[in-house]
């Protein structure tokens, strides 16, 4: 019998580059939409079958805060997630990808297709293009929107200060 050592509560970044990659395109498919994986599927996707390995399914996570960003971790709340596995069949006889995803909500199409692209993005024959026209363009897209939530953010923000008066000393 192996005893591991208890998950850490502070996320750290993983030593293998796969790890960080992969980690870093499943956030991008997680937080696109559903309308916009399932055009990019239109199009990389045609033709090519798959199975699930695990349906799209819904349920409760528990999300974990931290006092003041970065103090003791607590349980902040339950969320909805869909999850879903899939298998995508290489029809030139190698072997077969895995994807899964995981995403907010209730949308089994999205989870299915979030899947779908991260076992397409682990085939290296595919990797390339996947990332040129899927996760880049979905990238920059949520980062120009992150941008443009700040900024309409610090527009409204507004500074306190304290006056001391004379007679109040």
């Amino acid at each position: 019998m192996t005893v591991s050592a208890p998950p850490s509560d502070s996320p750290t970044e993983p030593d293998d580059p796969h790890i960080a990659a992969r980690r870093r395109w499943m956030a991008v498919l997680a937080r696109g939409s559903a309308a916009e994986l399932a055009d990019h599927w239109g199009r990389l996707g045609e033709g090519l079958s798959h199975d699930r390995l695990r349906a799209p399914e819904s349920g409760l996570v528990m999300v974990r805060g931290r006092a003041g960003g970065s103090g003791s971790p607590f349980n902040l709340g339950e969320m909805t997630v869909t999850r879903c596995s899939v298998r995508l069949a290489d029809g030139a006889g190698g072997p077969a990808r895995v994807g899964h995803a995981t995403v907010a909500g209730r949308d089994r199409r999205h989870a299915e297709l979030a899947a779908l692209f991260d076992a397409l993005l682990q085939d290296p024959a595919r990797h390339d293009a996947v990332e040129r026209t899927v996760i880049a363009p979905l990238e920059a897209a949520q980062a120009a929107a992150a941008e443009a939530r700040s900024c309409k953010a610090a527009a409204t923000k507004v500074d306190f200060f304290t006056m001391v008066r004379g007679e109040d000393t």
